[in-house]
């Protein structure tokens, strides 16, 4: 395995894609995380990060520009809430071959108000029962799924289903499950990003700063702090305000 580094984003091949956006090429690099994105300066529209060994979607500083990430077959097992926080204008998430197993791992995504299109082909909840239904009706802004458009009648089946005693019954035992889920690998694996940002203050307050740095070190550092969840306060008292 490798760490993603600044030197390895720089050295990356960079190019103009099919689709007129700029992309980066991350693949092959068998990269366990995602981390020092703040490295692109906010540079990409799309990042591919296939055929590596990333096993959770997360990791990322605010990256206003990026609308397309393409993760196919790494090991992906679970999905990082908040990330509307750090890619707000996400459109087009390519998870073809991963890990994800139950239906409340896909919750988190429903925070991406600009979420268009999903892949989820060739991860194990595609064969739990109502897949593409329950999708469908967590992330209404879906038009297309697993590379199907969603037609009006699936949107009426998922809602019928889903707001049906049988269905409530359903939603709650998933939620239950992920709630678990969740709880379980913070206490293996205690996640220390999100441990001191409590509020989206904090956060604007990191972003203002990121805007007004006047260099490529400050705005790196700055990515850093967001990422880490540092609060700005401790910036503060080295001579820098936050209004």
């Amino acid at each position: 395995m490798v760490k993603l580094t600044a030197e390895i984003i720089q050295n990356s091949m960079q190019y103009i894609n099919p689709v007129k956006d700029r992309e980066l090429d991350l693949r092959g690099y068998r990269i366990p995380e995602i981390e020092n994105l703040g490295a692109t300066g906010d540079q990409f529209d799309t990042i591919d990060f296939s055929e590596n060994d990333i096993r959770k979607l997360d990791g990322f500083p605010y990256l206003k520009r990026l609308k397309c990430l393409l993760l196919n077959n790494n090991r992906i097992v679970r999905i990082g809430e908040h990330l509307e926080e750090y890619i707000p204008n996400m459109e087009s998430l390519i998870m073809t071959g991963n890990h994800l197993e139950d239906l409340g791992d896909i919750d988190p995504l429903a925070t991406l108000e600009n979420l268009t299109s999903l892949s989820l082909m060739h991860n194990p909840v595609t064969a739990v029962p109502n897949y593409r239904l329950y999708v469908v009706y967590k992330l209404p802004q879906l038009r297309l799924l697993d590379f199907r458009k969603i037609k009006m009648k699936e949107r009426d089946e998922a809602k019928a289903l889903f707001k049906s005693k049988k269905g409530k019954d359903s939603l709650k035992e998933i939620s239950k499950k992920s709630k678990s889920k969740g709880m379980n690998e913070v206490t293996a694996t205690p996640d220390k990003r999100y441990n001191k940002i409590q509020n989206t203050q904090e956060i604007k307050k990191i972003r203002e700063a990121i805007n007004k740095a006047s260099s490529l070190e400050e705005v790196e550092r700055l990515q850093k702090l967001l990422q880490a969840g540092q609060i700005p306060e401790e910036e503060g008292q080295n001579g820098m305000e936050y209004e």
